[in-house]
């Protein structure tokens, strides 16, 4: 089993957060598409996702997606190491983590920076993308 993480491939934040899980998914179970790619675009359409509402990041698990900070708590969960822990913010009401989450992604490009690309990946890690 698998899951697909749709990230905002011109945000620098989403990259490293994606480089990140890479390096912490040691079982390979994430697979990863831009949202701005083609890939990104058929799933977001099948999946019925608002590119106006949700901008940041998607987990399509189970053939269900998931966004915003349960998204990101989800994957967190999958993790090794420390980041794991993050999981245990899921018992805070949906409401109150999306607020915060929301408040997070408005100025991440401000705070990280944005590219004026999607990331390339490496050859080694290619297979994980779509």
């Amino acid at each position: 089993m698998e899951a697909i993480i749709l990230f905002d491939g011109i945000c620098n934040f989403c990259n490293s957060s994606v480089n990140y899980v890479i390096d912490h998914d040691s079982k390979g179970y994430f697979k990863f598409a831009a949202l701005q790619s083609e890939a990104g675009e058929e799933l977001k359409e099948k999946f019925g996702i608002d590119s106006i509402q949700t901008d940041s990041v998607i987990l399509i698990e189970n053939g269900k997606a998931y966004s915003r900070s349960t998204a990101a708590l989800k994957v967190a969960g999958k993790l090794s190491g420390p980041a794991s822990l993050l999981y245990a913010f899921m018992i805070i009401p949906r409401p109150i983590r999306d607020f915060l989450y929301d408040q997070f992604a408005k100025q991440r490009y401000r705070f990280f920076g944005e590219r004026d690309a999607c990331m390339m990946p490496t050859p080694e890690i290619r297979a994980r993308f779509l």
